[in-house]
């Protein structure tokens, strides 16, 4: 993806575009975009959630009409800098991240005309923003049964960080088991149980490189098995499940902790998620053999 510089000004044309005067920086952000709230995506089994409050990050995955995340978090992707913690996403508490550009495309064709409740065969997403010096493209696509992400980072300027946290997935917090795995160590297995037990509580689970994650849903009999198909080697690429009780079980692939981006960085990530039905005892076995699919287009 190609960036171009787009005016930082350019979100105050936007809103006056919109008929928005006189807001401050969060409540720009927030309204940035189309003159409407929020409006879910249908295609196939896999349903999508995108909000303008979380600044058109995704509030919501749903396989065969039952929610597998919550709308209770922020998604996509977020920056955390020493000197001020969070930005972006829904990510408020310290600058908002600015929004540069949004594309929408319903079966191949750019749409402008959204509505509360939308379906087709393919979606596709295309998100542009600035978080300070980084220049951030985030597209989303559904198709196939399969949620496609992809993140692209560039940056002119060295920028230390805590870290970076990419593809945040809110799992629900009826999540009950993860399992993950590295392809080239096919018999390496991490796998535990998710839950509200005191001895589990608030731990982060995985913490290491791996080639795909799962987890289980119970209440559904339904599983998600998300795979990363592509990540620049020297950001790290860690991946973690958050074990918070009444909250959520929420994935995220950790990059570039405690370290600095280096001057004229340019970097991708992708991960498709794609999602199944099992029995208890038999879902590991399912998602193993998803997993694998998920390595073809």
């Amino acid at each position: 993806m190609k960036f171009e510089e787009i005016p930082i000004l350019h979100t105050v044309s936007a809103l006056l575009l919109f008929g928005l005067q006189n807001v401050d920086a969060q409540e720009a952000s927030e309204r940035f975009g189309p003159d409407i709230e929020a409006f879910t995506i249908t295609c196939g089994d896999v349903s999508l959630l995108l909000r303008q409050k979380t600044q058109w990050t995704p509030g919501r995955v749903d396989f065969r009409s039952h929610p597998m995340t919550t709308e209770a978090s922020a998604y996509s992707t977020v920056f955390s800098y020493p000197e001020i913690g969070f930005i972006g996403t829904g990510h408020f508490e310290n600058e908002p991240e600015n929004l540069q550009s949004l594309d929408f495309f319903l079966d191949g064709e750019k749409t402008t005309e959204l509505s509360e409740a939308m379906s087709g065969k393919t979606f596709r997403f295309e998100r542009k923003s600035r978080i300070r010096s980084f220049r951030l493209f985030n597209e989303i696509q559904l198709k196939d049964n399969r949620l496609y992400e992809t993140a692209e980072v560039e940056t002119d300027t060295a920028q230390p960080l805590k870290l970076v946290y990419h593809f945040m997935h809110a799992w629900k917090p009826s999540m009950s088991e993860f399992l993950a795995g590295v392809d080239a160590e096919s018999e390496k297995v991490i796998t535990g149980p998710l839950g509200d037990d005191e001895a589990i509580a608030r731990k982060f689970f995985i913490n290491e490189k791996v080639d795909w994650m799962a987890v289980y849903e119970p209440e559904s009999k339904q599983f998600a098995v998300s795979r990363l198909l592509e990540s620049p080697e020297e950001a790290g690429n860690i991946s973690m499940v958050w074990n918070v009780p009444k909250a959520y079980r929420k994935y995220y692939l950790k990059c570039f902790n405690n370290d600095t981006v280096p001057a004229g960085f340019k970097g991708k990530w992708r991960m498709v998620t794609s999602f199944g039905s099992a029995e208890k005892g038999e879902w590991k076995v399912a998602a193993r053999k998803l997993a694998e699919a998920l390595k073809r287009p």
